[in-house]
């Protein structure tokens, strides 16, 4: 059985492959995924689901890790997300038709792995940031 640092790795091998079977074969079967708009979802269908909606709608996307921890059953990455937005994301307040623009960002990820799998996930981003570079929302003021 894998660890909680092997079983990282191929998701993200998995993830920058856009390999949908490769990452339901990742995540157990009551899975839990919370991300940022309020977005808790259970079960492996729509957590992969979920990762699919992006990268259908990022298609050359690439996850980068920057920083990880990892202890026994939990783990943390830093990392950041590229791809450029060319199809529509759908999303929980609707879909976002494609921008055909570059997206740059950073993110967290916090990871439970059990018995060799992901059984726990919540993701952090900032959707402003998001927003922003697909030209969805002017740039904040400056300080």
């Amino acid at each position: 059985m894998a660890g909680t640092k092997q079983v990282l790795d191929d998701a993200t091998a998995a993830f920058n492959a856009h390999d949908e079977q490769r990452m339901r074969a990742l995540y157990a079967d009551g899975c839990v995924f919370e991300a940022p708009g309020d977005v808790r979802l259970e079960g492996i269908e729509s957590v992969v689901g979920y990762v699919m909606a992006w990268l259908n709608a990022f298609p050359d996307a690439q996850f980068t890790v920057q920083n990880e921890v990892v202890s026994g059953e939990w783990a943390v990455q830093q990392f950041t997300f590229e791809g450029t937005h060319e199809d529509t994301l759908s999303g929980p307040d609707g879909d976002i038709p494609a921008t055909h623009r570059r997206l740059k960002g950073r993110g967290a990820d916090v990871f439970r792995v059990v018995d060799g799998k992901i059984a726990e996930e919540y993701l952090y981003f900032d959707q402003v940031q998001v927003l922003t570079q697909l030209g969805l929302m002017s740039e904040p003021a400056a300080a």
